[in-house]
């Protein structure tokens, strides 16, 4: 069967686009906004695209009814700065929570309760509980339709937790036991160690912030 993408409508594109190209690794992004708020949200349209200068890519899906950057795009594009994290089962639950829709004014990190670190050379600080945190630096951010922001970033501090390096001198990781998770089909599915689950986007409840204080 074939599909022509140039005259299909966005909700079909997506759905083909995100069922085949699959699992992808999901980037649970850090960023400060210009009050010094820190956003976490996880974005699933993510990879490695170089590595002179090692790139990373981003693709940043708009407000679907204003068609507006959301946060985290407008974080990049004001300060240039971005932690990538990735994400571990143990953090599945808190990562789906970072998936609210918080008003800007809310910090994600303080409403799911997530350890952050400070970063080495950017300003947005990394989740200490993840495995692989890229420092990174917008390289550039293109609007290529009315949907959608690509962010392009250059990784300038990689972190990788001791006890996944097997080799150090040789750069050896043990992947399988970082049990990262990955986006594999359709809204809300994830897949871990090739089981998949889903996990419904949760809807903000101001009371929680409330009742932390």
């Amino acid at each position: 069967m074939q599909f022509d993408m140039r005259e299909l409508p966005m909700v079909t594109r997506y759905k083909i686009i995100n069922s085949t190209i699959t699992p992808r690794p999901i980037a649970w992004i850090t960023t400060l906004s210009p009050d010094g708020v820190v956003n976490a949200a996880p974005y699933s349209f993510f990879n490695a695209v170089g590595t002179e200068p090692p790139l990373v890519v981003l693709g940043l899906l708009k407000e679907p009814r204003s068609r507006t950057l959301k946060h985290t795009a407008t974080n990049i594009i004001a300060n240039g700065e971005f932690v990538v994290n990735l994400v571990c089962e143990a953090d599945a639950q808190k990562m789906n929570e970072c998936s609210v829709d918080a008003p800007v004014e809310v910090s994600e990190i303080d409403y799911a309760g997530i350890a952050a670190t400070p970063s080495v050379v950017v300003a947005p600080p990394r989740i200490a509980t993840s495995p692989v945190s890229f420092e990174c630096r917008k390289v550039a951010a293109l609007d290529i339709g009315t949907q959608q922001t690509v962010v392009i970033g250059e990784v300038l501090m990689a972190h990788i937790r001791d006890e996944f390096i097997t080799d150090r001198e040789r750069v050896y990781f043990d992947t399988p036991a970082m049990k990262l998770i990955g986006r594999t089909h359709g809204s809300g599915w994830y897949v871990r160690n090739s089981d998949a689950f889903q996990m419904d986007r949760p809807a903000f409840d101001p009371t929680r912030l409330a009742s932390s204080d």
